[in-house]
């Protein structure tokens, strides 16, 4: 995975109240939907500010993912208590496929083990 194919999308500009999270919901549908592979991790790609964004980013280099979107949530408190409601899962980091939610760290190194996840990604176009 080269580091010009990693794209590092904005944070979300949000107004105070009660349509922030209405706009912070839409930022996460849009991201998830508009690429095909999506991390919220803590950090970045290049720099992960947490051990199980660091395995994530590593499990995805492993499948030879071509083109990955990161989001850091560390950047936006709101995308990250956002993207834990969008997915109803707790914790971060989060992999989307194709707008699916595959899961976190664990379920990613376990399908990794698998060879489940290699697959899920060759079928959704990402690896190359």
């Amino acid at each position: 995975m080269s580091e010009s194919a990693q794209n590092d999308v904005p944070q979300s500009e949000t107004a105070a109240g009660e349509s922030d999270q209405a706009e912070v919901q839409a930022f996460i549908r849009e991201t998830v939907t508009a690429h095909t592979v999506v991390l919220f991790m803590k950090g970045t790609a290049q720099f992960p500010q947490c051990g199980f964004s660091a395995r994530a980013i590593q499990v995805l280099k492993e499948c030879g993912v071509g083109q990955l979107v990161t989001v850091n949530v560390l950047d936006d408190p709101e995308v990250r208590q956002g993207v834990k409601d969008f997915s109803n899962w707790p914790t971060i980091p989060q992999l989307y496929v194709k707008g699916e939610f595959v899961g976190g760290t664990d379920v990613m190194n376990e399908m990794h083990t698998k060879g489940e996840l290699a697959e899920l990604l060759k079928e959704a176009g990402a690896v190359g």
